[in-house]
Protein backbone atom coordinates (compact mmCIF):
# COMPACT_ATOMS: atom_id res chain seq x y z
CA UNK A 1 0.00 0.00 0.00
CA UNK A 2 1.04 3.25 -1.12
CA UNK A 3 2.46 5.63 1.99
CA UNK A 4 0.38 8.51 2.61
CA UNK A 5 -2.99 7.25 1.08
CA UNK A 6 -6.17 7.11 3.30
CA UNK A 7 -7.42 3.50 4.42
CA UNK A 8 -10.67 3.07 4.65
CA UNK A 9 -11.58 0.25 7.02
CA UNK A 10 -15.03 -1.11 5.26
CA UNK A 11 -17.84 -3.84 4.69
CA UNK A 12 -19.76 -4.25 1.50
CA UNK A 13 -23.13 -3.85 3.32
CA UNK A 14 -22.59 -1.78 6.62
CA UNK A 15 -24.33 1.47 5.72
CA UNK A 16 -22.41 3.60 7.98
CA UNK A 17 -18.95 2.73 5.39
CA UNK A 18 -21.56 3.39 2.57
CA UNK A 19 -21.54 6.65 3.78
CA UNK A 20 -17.70 7.53 3.98
CA UNK A 21 -17.16 5.97 0.98
CA UNK A 22 -19.60 8.52 -0.57
CA UNK A 23 -17.75 11.02 0.95
CA UNK A 24 -14.76 10.00 -0.02
CA UNK A 25 -15.74 9.61 -3.86
CA UNK A 26 -17.62 13.22 -4.05
CA UNK A 27 -14.46 14.59 -2.74
CA UNK A 28 -12.08 12.56 -5.26
CA UNK A 29 -9.94 11.19 -2.45
CA UNK A 30 -7.82 8.04 -3.59
CA UNK A 31 -7.74 5.54 -0.89
CA UNK A 32 -7.03 2.00 -0.52
CA UNK A 33 -9.98 -0.51 1.35
CA UNK A 34 -9.47 -3.11 3.56
CA UNK A 35 -12.74 -5.44 4.10
CA UNK A 36 -13.38 -6.22 7.31
CA UNK A 37 -16.22 -8.99 7.47
CA UNK A 38 -18.59 -8.86 10.22
CA UNK A 39 -20.03 -12.20 9.57
CA UNK A 40 -16.83 -14.54 8.96
CA UNK A 41 -15.30 -16.03 11.41
CA UNK A 42 -17.66 -14.97 14.27
CA UNK A 43 -16.70 -11.08 12.43
CA UNK A 44 -13.41 -9.79 12.21
CA UNK A 45 -14.60 -6.20 13.50
CA UNK A 46 -13.68 -8.51 16.90
CA UNK A 47 -10.07 -9.06 15.86
CA UNK A 48 -7.56 -7.60 18.26
CA UNK A 49 -5.84 -6.26 15.66
CA UNK A 50 -9.06 -4.31 14.74
CA UNK A 51 -9.90 -3.45 18.34
CA UNK A 52 -6.60 -1.36 18.50
CA UNK A 53 -7.69 0.62 15.53
CA UNK A 54 -11.37 1.34 16.48
CA UNK A 55 -12.22 -0.01 19.84
CA UNK A 56 -15.89 -0.53 18.98
CA UNK A 57 -15.06 -2.91 17.01
CA UNK A 58 -16.92 -1.11 14.31
CA UNK A 59 -16.42 0.25 10.69
CA UNK A 60 -15.81 1.96 9.43
CA UNK A 61 -12.74 3.52 10.73
CA UNK A 62 -10.13 5.41 8.11
CA UNK A 63 -6.77 6.12 8.48
CA UNK A 64 -5.73 9.41 7.15
CA UNK A 65 -3.16 12.36 8.14
CA UNK A 66 -1.58 10.48 10.47
CA UNK A 67 -4.76 9.64 12.61
CA UNK A 68 -7.31 6.91 12.90
CA UNK A 69 -11.21 7.91 13.05
CA UNK A 70 -13.85 6.11 13.94
CA UNK A 71 -17.72 7.56 13.42
CA UNK A 72 -18.92 8.11 10.15
CA UNK A 73 -20.16 11.79 11.14
CA UNK A 74 -17.05 12.24 12.86
CA UNK A 75 -15.29 10.92 9.52
CA UNK A 76 -17.30 12.78 7.09
CA UNK A 77 -17.14 16.69 9.13
CA UNK A 78 -13.23 15.81 9.35
CA UNK A 79 -12.82 15.26 5.36
CA UNK A 80 -15.38 18.68 5.20
CA UNK A 81 -13.09 20.95 7.07
CA UNK A 82 -9.74 19.49 5.61
CA UNK A 83 -10.75 18.91 1.63
CA UNK A 84 -13.78 20.81 1.31
CA UNK A 85 -14.56 20.71 -2.08
CA UNK A 86 -17.51 19.92 -3.29
CA UNK A 87 -19.31 21.27 0.34
CA UNK A 88 -20.96 18.93 1.96
CA UNK A 89 -22.25 21.17 4.93
CA UNK A 90 -24.00 24.63 3.59
CA UNK A 91 -22.09 27.56 4.39
CA UNK A 92 -25.93 29.17 6.21
CA UNK A 93 -25.62 28.21 9.72
CA UNK A 94 -29.17 27.39 9.57
CA UNK A 95 -29.11 24.97 6.77
CA UNK A 96 -25.87 23.29 8.00
CA UNK A 97 -27.71 22.62 11.77
CA UNK A 98 -30.96 21.36 9.48
CA UNK A 99 -28.01 19.06 7.62
CA UNK A 100 -26.44 17.80 10.90
CA UNK A 101 -30.14 17.76 12.32
CA UNK A 102 -31.51 14.94 8.83
CA UNK A 103 -27.89 13.34 9.38
CA UNK A 104 -28.35 12.30 13.24
CA UNK A 105 -31.50 11.84 12.96
CA UNK A 106 -30.59 8.89 10.26
CA UNK A 107 -27.67 7.96 12.05
CA UNK A 108 -28.59 7.91 15.65
CA UNK A 109 -32.66 7.54 15.55
CA UNK A 110 -32.89 4.80 13.06
CA UNK A 111 -29.61 3.15 12.30
CA UNK A 112 -28.17 2.15 15.18
CA UNK A 113 -31.94 0.53 16.31
CA UNK A 114 -31.58 -2.26 12.84
CA UNK A 115 -28.01 -2.32 12.54
CA UNK A 116 -26.65 -6.41 13.00
CA UNK A 117 -25.81 -6.14 16.44
CA UNK A 118 -29.25 -5.45 17.38
CA UNK A 119 -30.91 -7.75 14.80
CA UNK A 120 -28.39 -10.51 16.37
CA UNK A 121 -29.85 -9.78 19.88
CA UNK A 122 -33.72 -9.86 18.61
CA UNK A 123 -33.69 -13.62 17.04
CA UNK A 124 -34.14 -14.96 13.38
CA UNK A 125 -37.72 -15.13 12.99
CA UNK A 126 -37.73 -11.42 14.47
CA UNK A 127 -35.72 -9.52 12.10
CA UNK A 128 -37.54 -8.35 9.34
CA UNK A 129 -40.20 -6.68 12.05
CA UNK A 130 -38.25 -5.71 14.30
CA UNK A 131 -36.44 -3.18 11.55
CA UNK A 132 -39.27 -2.66 10.25
CA UNK A 133 -41.31 -1.24 13.45
CA UNK A 134 -38.15 0.92 14.02
CA UNK A 135 -37.08 2.54 10.74
CA UNK A 136 -40.78 3.41 10.10
CA UNK A 137 -41.55 6.00 12.78
CA UNK A 138 -37.81 7.79 11.99
CA UNK A 139 -39.14 7.40 8.10
CA UNK A 140 -41.92 9.18 9.15
CA UNK A 141 -40.46 12.18 10.62
CA UNK A 142 -38.23 12.68 7.76
CA UNK A 143 -40.68 12.77 5.34
CA UNK A 144 -42.15 15.49 7.42
CA UNK A 145 -39.23 17.31 7.54
CA UNK A 146 -37.98 17.00 4.25
CA UNK A 147 -41.31 19.05 3.58
CA UNK A 148 -39.39 22.15 4.11
CA UNK A 149 -35.83 21.72 3.17
CA UNK A 150 -35.94 19.14 0.37
CA UNK A 151 -35.16 20.22 -3.17
CA UNK A 152 -33.71 18.08 -5.58
CA UNK A 153 -31.73 16.66 -2.55
CA UNK A 154 -32.49 16.52 1.29
CA UNK A 155 -31.24 19.91 1.64
CA UNK A 156 -32.01 22.29 -1.22
CA UNK A 157 -30.70 20.93 -4.86
CA UNK A 158 -26.94 20.39 -3.32
CA UNK A 159 -25.57 17.11 -2.09
CA UNK A 160 -25.06 17.41 1.69
CA UNK A 161 -24.06 14.93 4.51
CA UNK A 162 -27.78 14.45 5.12
CA UNK A 163 -27.94 12.42 1.51
CA UNK A 164 -24.87 10.71 2.69
CA UNK A 165 -26.75 9.47 5.40
CA UNK A 166 -30.19 8.87 3.43
CA UNK A 167 -29.55 6.42 0.50
CA UNK A 168 -27.72 3.59 3.07
CA UNK A 169 -30.85 4.17 5.35
CA UNK A 170 -33.34 3.19 2.32
CA UNK A 171 -30.86 0.58 0.88
CA UNK A 172 -31.75 -0.72 4.50
CA UNK A 173 -35.67 -0.19 4.44
CA UNK A 174 -35.65 -2.26 1.03
CA UNK A 175 -33.65 -4.90 2.41
CA UNK A 176 -36.25 -5.44 5.56
CA UNK A 177 -39.30 -5.28 3.35
CA UNK A 178 -39.96 -1.43 4.28
CA UNK A 179 -43.16 -0.24 2.70
CA UNK A 180 -41.83 3.38 1.12
CA UNK A 181 -44.97 4.44 -0.64
CA UNK A 182 -46.20 6.22 2.43
CA UNK A 183 -42.34 8.64 1.99
CA UNK A 184 -42.28 9.98 -1.80
CA UNK A 185 -40.18 12.66 -0.80
CA UNK A 186 -37.35 10.27 0.46
CA UNK A 187 -38.18 7.81 -2.41
CA UNK A 188 -37.78 10.84 -4.82
CA UNK A 189 -34.29 12.03 -3.71
CA UNK A 190 -33.27 8.81 -2.92
CA UNK A 191 -33.75 8.19 -6.47
CA UNK A 192 -32.17 11.47 -7.57
CA UNK A 193 -28.68 10.46 -5.59
CA UNK A 194 -28.52 6.87 -7.08
CA UNK A 195 -28.38 8.47 -10.02
CA UNK A 196 -24.95 10.07 -9.13
CA UNK A 197 -21.42 8.54 -10.17
CA UNK A 198 -20.31 8.95 -6.33
CA UNK A 199 -23.12 6.90 -5.12
CA UNK A 200 -22.88 3.97 -8.10
CA UNK A 201 -18.90 3.60 -7.29
CA UNK A 202 -19.57 3.17 -3.24
CA UNK A 203 -22.43 1.00 -4.02
CA UNK A 204 -22.15 -2.14 -1.60
CA UNK A 205 -23.03 -4.20 -5.07
CA UNK A 206 -19.65 -2.64 -6.53
CA UNK A 207 -17.41 -3.58 -3.39
CA UNK A 208 -14.40 -5.35 -3.68
CA UNK A 209 -15.68 -7.89 -0.84
CA UNK A 210 -19.25 -7.73 -2.17
CA UNK A 211 -20.60 -11.76 -2.96
CA UNK A 212 -20.78 -12.60 -6.49
CA UNK A 213 -24.34 -13.25 -5.99
CA UNK A 214 -24.61 -9.89 -5.19
CA UNK A 215 -22.51 -7.51 -7.70
CA UNK A 216 -24.12 -5.50 -9.93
Amino acid sequence: MQAGKPILYSYFRSSCSWRVRIALALKNIDYEIVTINLIKDGGQQFSKEFQALNPMKQVPALKIDGITLSQSLAIIEYLEETRPTPRLLPQDPKKRAQVRMISDLLASGIQPLQNLSVLNQVGKENQLTWAQRVIAPGFNALEQILQSTAGKYCMGDEVSMADLCLVPQVANAERYKVDLSPYPTISRINKSLLALEAFQVSHPSRQPDTPPELRA
